[in-house]
């Protein structure tokens, strides 16, 4: 899986020769894969720029728990990422490193983590382990300066994918999916995970139901264009009709976009026409208003929030964001609005 950032280097090595694997493939990564950059114009998103955003911190604090239940039975479970992206990114490349991302979220975090040590609670707790783990340095002190790298969907679901598991991996962008079928190959993940470059709403439907009968599915587009909204909403109502028993689990940007407004709305009527139950998950961090200065120059404040809605949820996820999401709204608030949401139907 690889990482993205501009610039000549890519992730010099750490003197710590107890350095993970990871380390030690990136460490070698040269700045080839802009070289398809041309290639693909028309893909203007590039989620490094985001990597380890509060939006991040609630999908992957929320993966990891979907996961961690799902892989707990013997029985094959197949996960299917249908925007996988490049699957590892630098917080210390020129992507983070513009956009600043990173320090409202998991640097943010990180620095609340080290000044109130202590018992966490499990769903944050599981998600520092992993970081820590990518991240000898961050493991040892604390320090957010440690951490250098951070984890997308895809390399979060192969730690889970012992045994019988299988983790299929699609991406449309040819840059990112260079860097992610590069390096799921490098760290020798196995037979277990695959990856295709295509697009992850059209993979879907031919997987499912998988033979085992067991799925989590794990939808998360840029919704860079306004047809995500639909194109997300007809692709679950098809997943569900094909493979009702399946988990579905979808991020959903919060903006003051009418497509936005409705989705979780589209959502939960979905799940209830088909039976099914639903969670709904929110972490708003601050306010959706313009702001202009002294200068008249206008401010946007990017994204203010996100939603993590999931279709089947174990019967331990409403229970654990429960404990999560209070501390996220104090740790990672911007302003009075911060604040979270979770509701659930049977």
């Amino acid at each position: 899986m690889g990482v993205t950032g501009h610039g000549a280097s890519v992730f010099r090595r750490m003197p710590n020769a107890e350095e993970p694997k990871i380390i030690q493939i990136l460490a070698g990564q040269s700045a080839g894969l802009a070289a398809a950059v041309s290639i693909a114009a028309m893909f203007s998103y590039r989620h490094a720029f985001h990597a380890g955003n509060h939006a991040d911190v609630l999908k992957h604090i929320t993966l990891m728990a979907l996961l961690d239940y799902l892989t707990r039975k013997d029985t094959a479970l197949t996960v299917i990422d249908t925007h996988a992206g490049a699957g590892l990114y630098r917080l210390d490349g020129d992507h983070s490193q513009t956009s600043g991302e990173a320090g409202e979220g998991i640097l943010r975090l990180a620095q609340v983590l080290r000044q109130s040590p202590g018992e966490l609670a499990l769903p944050i707790q599981r998600y520092r382990d992993l970081l820590a783990s990518l991240n000898p340095a961050f493991a040892q002190s604390g320090d957010p300066h440690g951490l250098r790298v951070y984890p997308g969907s895809p390399y979060i679901a192969a730690q889970f994918m012992q045994g019988r598991h299988k983790l299929k991996l699609f991406e449309l962008h040819p840059t990112d999916f260079r860097a992610l079928s590069g390096h799921v190959e490098q760290l020798e993940l196995g037979r277990s995970v695959s990856c295709a470059l295509q697009d992850g709403f059209e993979a879907l439907r031919p997987l499912l139901p998988p033979p085992s009968r067991r799925a989590l599915v794990f939808c998360d587009p840029s919704y860079e264009m306004k047809t995500d909204y639909a194109r997300v909403h007809t692709c679950l109502g098809e997943a569900v009709k094909r493979f009702p028993t399946g988990c579905y689990a979808l991020w959903y940007p919060i903006i003051p976009r009418p497509e936005a407004h409705e989705l979780p709305k589209k959502l939960r009527t979905l799940a209830n026409r088909a039976g099914r139950p639903w969670l709904d998950a929110t972490l708003t961090v601050k306010g959706s208003k313009l702001h202009t200065t002294a200068e008249g120059e206008v401010i946007r404040p990017g994204l203010p929030a996100s939603g993590m809605f999931v279709i089947n949820p174990p019967y331990t996820l409403h229970d654990e964001l429960k404990t999560a999401l209070p501390l996220l709204v104090d740790w990672l608030g911007q302003d009075r609005n911060a604040s979270f949401g979770l509701a659930r139907g049977d």
